[in-house]
């Protein structure tokens, strides 16, 4: 499609005036909404995760007031006393009484307040072993507690409570729970401050899931908690060694096997962990889907109807250009009567009384100035017809001066019959003839001079009847036709040949109207053409450039041969 009208270069102007910012804007709109909604899941999943924090901690606050439940009971105290002060040495019912607290008070307890612990280790000073657990397993003989890396933590940390990560509970036959985490404690005289024990308390890690499934997440997750070495201490999903290492590094977004995560992360305090939220980034990317997919159809909807509407309402523009442009046609054509009808005061209205002035103007300067120069040219030209008629006139008379020496007045008499013809022809006005009449003329100038030559002069005109009506300046043969006669003919001692002949040819592949005036006489040099001659020929050549300005004159003349005379002029300028 061709863009050649105003109305399409608006249209595409303002198509793509509107297209360039809807498409930046629907293409980075949803990246920046993207942006958005993730920012805006990270600070709703750093709350969610404050919460499950907040959570945990009560529910790590509940387990460590677990262990500090001997200190409030005076027969465990006093066992784990007696335990640690050469048990051995004491009587049959002190040891009954140690070992009856030991096995049967203390399970109760644990029992009665959490029942998701599924096992509790009491561990006295002297090395013995008492156990609960929910199924009754018991402790694996001769199991070394003291040389495990939790026990070793909970004797350094001298009385504070220490959490221990998930772990199997290897250290019981026919264990509850294939994975549990614990708090345990240094249990100490509350007087001297010696080391009596330490208690343990093993939760199963379902219960620590149920916690964080309390939390509900805005998008699909992977919830983990990491200890205080960085160790994974639980996940609610598998995570692979490289995911991981990049959660290790402290990496924002971490990449798996099937899906990208951005990871949101809390302290807990309390225990020296560490949870983590990795949310799903495809799930994140799912819901700017649907906001990039409503964009784009919005945005080509609208380009559509916003071009079709400017397609429309463009010819309330481009209506009055067009009609300025048939009127300008009209001017071209030549017709500067033609008009704009403006309405309003715009700038288009502003332009159409412009218009109007200007073809005023055109008028005005066409009076002032074309007529004028037309006028400059009308009299130029009759001025060329007034030096030609003298001159032939002249020759004719000296025709017939000798004719009546020779005392032949028949023919006198023909030639003043047809000289009468040839001034009343002459006398006409009119500044233009046709081929018809102009080829009269010639007869009866050519008659006139024949009575002169006698046979020394053979005449032969022609001309195709089809251009005998086509226009040629008046007299603008006849000078050719007597340099012909008097330069080429009359100094010649043998007779010779006139042709005059008129007819159409292809030029260049335009038609031409070509008049070729040839003789067989003396011929001449230019160097040797006579002034007389010379003035005769550059009137006709004057005369046919300004009646013809694409016309051509051209003369070819070989001495002993002849004289060809041809013009040339574009049919167009000479077809009525």
């Amino acid at each position: 499609m061709k863009i050649n009208t105003l109305q399409k270069k608006l249209t595409i102007f303002f198509a793509l005036t509107l297209f360039i910012p809807v498409m930046i804007m629907s293409f980075f709109m949803p990246f920046y909404y993207q942006y958005l909604i993730e920012k805006e899941t990270q600070r709703l999943t750093e709350n969610t995760l404050s919460a499950l924090r907040s959570n945990i901690e009560m529910y790590l606050d509940d387990l460590e007031r677990i262990t500090i439940l001997p200190y409030f009971d005076e027969n465990l105290m006093k066992a784990l006393q007696i335990k640690a002060e050469n048990y051995e040495n004491h009587d049959l019912s002190t040891k009954i009484f140690v070992e009856r607290t030991l096995i049967e008070s203390i399970p109760m307890y644990f029992q009665s307040l959490r029942p998701d612990i599924v096992g509790t280790l009491i561990l006295p000073a002297d090395g013995s072993v008492y156990s609960f657990t929910v199924l009754g397993s018991y402790a694996v003989q001769d199991y070394p507690f003291q040389k495990q890396d939790w026990y070793q933590k909970t004797i350094n940390a001298n009385g504070k409570a220490t959490f221990i990560s998930t772990h199997p509970q290897e250290y019981l036959v026919n264990p509850p729970a294939n994975q549990v985490f614990s708090v345990s404690r240094l249990i100490k005289d509350p007087n001297s401050l010696k080391p009596l024990g330490v208690i343990m308390a093993d939760a199963d890690t379902a219960s620590l899931e149920k916690v964080i499934n309390e939390v509900q997440f805005d998008v699909d997750s992977i919830q983990a908690i990491f200890n205080e070495d960085g160790e994974l201490f639980y996940s609610s999903s598998s995570l692979s060694k490289e995911m991981l290492h990049q959660i290790k590094n402290n990496d924002q977004i971490v990449k798996g096997e099937n899906d990208t995560f951005v990871v949101v992360s809390k302290e807990i305090e309390r225990a020296n962990w560490k949870i983590v939220a990795l949310l799903s980034k495809t799930q994140l990317s799912s819901k700017i889907k649907w906001i990039y997919f409503i964009g784009i159809l919005f945005a080509f909807c609208g380009i559509l109807l916003t071009v079709f509407l400017f397609f429309v309402l463009s010819r309330w523009i481009t209506k009055p250009f067009k009609k300025m442009t048939r009127k300008m046609n009209e001017v071209q054509q030549g017709n500067l009567q033609v008009r704009l009808n403006v309405k309003g005061n715009d700038e288009i209205a502003q332009l159409g009384h412009t218009f109007n002035d200007m073809i005023e103007k055109i008028n005005e300067l066409i009076e002032r100035e074309y007529k004028a120069v037309l006028n400059q040219k009308k009299a130029e030209y009759q001025a060329l017809q007034s030096q030609i008629q003298p001159h032939f006139l002249f020759n004719t008379l000296n025709g017939f001066i000798a004719l009546n020496r020779i005392g032949d007045r028949k023919k006198l008499e023909q030639a003043i019959l047809s000289l009468s013809y040839l001034l009343r022809y002459i006398l006409n006005q009119e500044s233009w003839t046709t081929i018809k009449d102009a080829f009269l003329f010639l007869e009866r100038y050519c008659e006139l001079q024949k009575l002169r030559f006698d046979d020394r002069l053979k005449v032969h005109l022609y001309y195709d009847e089809t251009l005998s009506y086509y226009r040629i300046p008046k007299l603008l043969l006849q000078p050719l036709v007597e340099n012909a006669i008097i330069h080429g003919i009359e100094p010649s001692e043998k007779p010779c040949t006139l042709r005059i002949i008129v007819e159409l040819k292809d030029i260049e592949d335009k038609s031409h109207l070509v008049i070729n005036i040839t003789d067989d006489g003396v011929g001449f040099n230019k160097e040797s053409i006579n002034n007389q001659q010379s003035i005769g020929l550059s009137n006709v050549k004057e005369r046919l450039k300004m009646a013809y300005p694409k016309s051509i004159f051209s003369i070819e003349s070989k001495e002993g041969v002849g004289t060809k005379v041809v013009i040339q002029i574009p049919e167009k300028d000479v077809r009525t």
